[in-house]
């Protein structure tokens, strides 16, 4: 009699715990479907809910499923397809950071590969089917006993049925308190409260990818060489990129909210965001603009495009700015140089047609022999120069057209070329007077006619910018990998901030002294390129009022091209 009653007192506190978990699990449901109702009710194309509330929902859950199991901890585990891999993942209870961190298992391995696989539960009864859990995770956990059930998410049809199931991860609840052994009920439980968790944990995913790309596209927003502003069609200012806040002159806690006219100074970009918004014209133009910290104007391409939505209503207005100082500057360059090679053109033939048409109209013999030689003598260097000059026009076509200069390769003495380009020189100039130092130096593999194109558009630099006269100095010696020349002249200097950019094509230093030499402006960029063709180097000192130092380094044989790779 007293075991009857005995046992119905133990049914009925079974019957009450049951009671209990069954609260607990219409109360999860509960919350689960008012969830779910906000995420189909939230604006702008069903975005899920924010992260947060999502993040603790899935906290509320995984305290309660450990509750209602009575197990010490609980986590879920999600499948990673990149590696192949189930990865616990936050929250998580009875866990630490690291021991979430650490928690990988293969999907070909453990209970919870198991599971993932063939999507039915497992129970593991301490040491007596222990065998299935990776032993290192026995130990991390400090696992006796746990039930695990796989994380699958339904897509039901209007009448509720599933059409498609998916399975998501792995959920665990591991050791059960008071010494007790998780049962079939208990798994039972578990499957259904798998079933809710897999619908927040699915929004809760959809919203971090959202969220992630959301931000890449910011970050690549935010870093672009062009400057990006956004405007509402109400006039605020929605997004500045860093290049579009330096160009308006604000910081980026100014910017966002606020309106576009009286934050934006620039009259010209104000303009154009004013007719895009009022009367839907998109427009573009330069807009030249003083940067913080710069000394000249920077020139911008402002372009305005309506933003629209699906349903093709005009929702704001984004500016777009191109910054093209360096386009317009080499434009300019290249009208004087146009204009420079046609003064430079225009002076040997000059002199040759003069010098010519003089010989031609002395029908008399009036000028002697040796006046007629000196004549001649003065064609041939003019038509020299010339030569000189189409040379170097072909070279540069040949560099911007992204061909490779080809060399005619054979042994070069380089005294020899350098004793010839200094005759040369010598013949062109009374001003100047040349000193050659040089050391005894190997022969080396190299184009004779490209070394005598480096060192003529050296020396007729040193001479051009030393209009004055002076000493210009050769210097060569042998390094270890090969040999080294340079060119030094007393003349003009090169100012610091043009030093970087003076083997730049087209670049002239501008100021009142070089105005009048002379000069195309592609001397240095052959020098650099015809120099680097040969696996050389070129480097320039100079001190401005003082003179220029170029130096070119050439190794004893150039460098193949499978090499260079």
């Amino acid at each position: 009699m007293s075991n009857n009653i005995e046992l119905r007192e133990q049914l009925q506190k079974l019957q009450g715990r049951i009671e209990e978990k069954d609260r607990y699990i219409i109360s999860l449901e509960k919350s689960v479907r008012e969830l779910e109702q906000r995420l189909k009710n939230t604006p702008e194309a069903k975005a899920p809910a924010p992260i947060m509330e999502l993040e603790e929902t899935l906290k509320r859950l995984v305290s309660r499923i450990a509750a209602i199991l009575q197990a010490e901890k609980c986590v879920f585990m999600l499948h990673d397809k990149e590696q192949g891999a189930l990865v616990a993942t936050k929250p998580a209870l009875g866990l630490s950071d690291e021991e979430i961190e650490a928690l990988k298992v293969p999907v070909d391995a453990g209970v919870s590969g198991l599971v993932f696989r063939e999507t039915t539960p497992f129970i593991v009864h301490g040491k007596e089917n222990g065998g299935h859990i990776l032993s290192e995770y026995i130990s991390l956990l400090n696992i006796r006993n746990a039930a695990c059930v796989p994380l699958i998410d339904e897509k039901r049809d209007e009448e509720g049925r599933v059409v498609e199931r998916n399975t998501m991860g792995v959920l665990h609840v591991i050791n059960k308190r008071y010494g007790d052994a998780f049962t079939d009920e208990d798994i039972q439980l578990l499957e259904r409260l798998a079933r809710n968790t897999s619908a927040v944990i699915l929004n809760a995913n959809l919203y971090r990818e959202v969220l992630e790309e959301k931000q890449d596209i910011e970050h690549i927003i935010e870093n672009a060489y062009a400057g990006l502003m956004t405007v509402s069609k109400t006039g605020r200012i929605m997004q500045m990129n860093a290049l579009a806040r330096e160009v308006a002159g604000i910081r980026e806690s100014d910017a966002s909210g606020k309106p576009y006219f009286g934050t934006i100074k620039n009259s010209a970009i104000t303009d154009m965001i004013t007719r895009a918004i009022r009367n839907n014209e998109e427009s573009g133009g330069e807009v030249s603009i003083l940067l913080s910290g710069n000394k000249e104007e920077r020139i911008f391409q402002a372009q305005t495009a309506i933003v629209r939505g699906e349903d093709r209503r005009t929702v704001g207005t984004v500016l777009i700015l191109n910054d093209i100082t360096e386009i317009r500057s080499v434009e300019r360059m290249k009208t004087a140089f146009v204009s420079t090679v046609s003064h430079e053109l225009r002076t040997p033939l000059t002199s040759i047609k003069g010098f010519i048409s003089t010989l031609l109209d002395d029908n008399e013999g009036y000028y002697d022999k040796a006046t007629q030689q000196e004549f001649y003598e003065i064609i041939d260097t003019e038509c020299d120069r010339l030569t000189r000059l189409i040379t170097d026009l072909l070279s540069v076509s040949r560099i911007e057209a992204g061909r490779a200069l080809d060399l005619k390769l054979a042994m070069v003495h380089m005294p020899e070329i350098v004793e010839k380009v200094v005759k040369t020189q010598r013949a062109l100039s009374d001003k100047h007077t040349f000193k050659v130092e040089l050391d005894e130096m190997p022969k080396v593999i190299a184009d004779p006619d490209k070394l005598d194109q480096i060192l003529n558009n050296l020396l007729t630099n040193a001479v051009k910018y030393s209009p004055d006269g002076g000493q210009i100095t050769i210097k060569a010696h042998q390094t270890e990998s090969g040999i080294e020349i340079s060119v030094t002249d007393e003349g003009m200097g090169i100012p610091k901030d043009h030093l970087p950019k003076i083997f730049e094509r087209f670049h002239r230093v501008d100021n009142r002294d070089t105005r009048r030499v002379g000069g195309t402006g592609i001397g240095l960029y052959l020098v650099k390129h015809l120099t680097q063709a040969h696996g050389g180097t070129v480097r320039v000192e100079s001190e401005l009022g003082k003179g220029s130092t170029f130096t070119i380094f050439l190794p004893r044989e150039p460098v193949k091209e499978e090499q260079k790779v």
